[in-house]
């Protein structure tokens, strides 16, 4: 049991390192640029919640061609919104990089690590 005590300082260090490696990434900054490039742009921000919008009234109700039409048309919009394509690509390597990540720490202490077990308490 003091093995283990003596230990979560080590852990505790190994991870703040960890953590200060990963902030200070390329992957990581070009995430938070692109994620405070989004949230200034004020065109990109209307058309997102206006696509989640749509989607709500089409998973609320019956089933409605012209919300369809029109999340297909917004789909469109948002494949063509600069800011938002760089935000979902930073988004996708920095996902990949904590994919890796997890692949590395997985295979070192032989074990999934960032395994959901699934469940609750009842």
């Amino acid at each position: 049991m003091s093995e283990a005590v003596s230990e979560e300082p080590a852990v505790e260090a190994s991870l703040q390192a960890f953590t200060e490696t990963l902030r200070n990434s390329e992957t990581y900054q070009q995430f938070i640029d692109a994620s405070e490039q989004l949230e200034a742009d004020d065109e990109a921000q209307s058309l997102l919640e206006t696509y989640q919008q749509k989607q709500q009234q089409l998973q609320g109700g019956e089933f409605d061609s012209s919300i369809m039409s029109d999340l297909q048309e917004l789909q469109t919009e948002l494949s063509n919104n600069e800011t938002i394509q760089q935000h979902q690509a930073a988004q996708e390597e920095l996902v990949a990089l904590l994919e890796q990540t997890n692949d590395v720490i997985s295979e070192q202490i032989r074990q999934e690590f960032a395994q959901s077990l699934g469940g609750g308490c009842c």
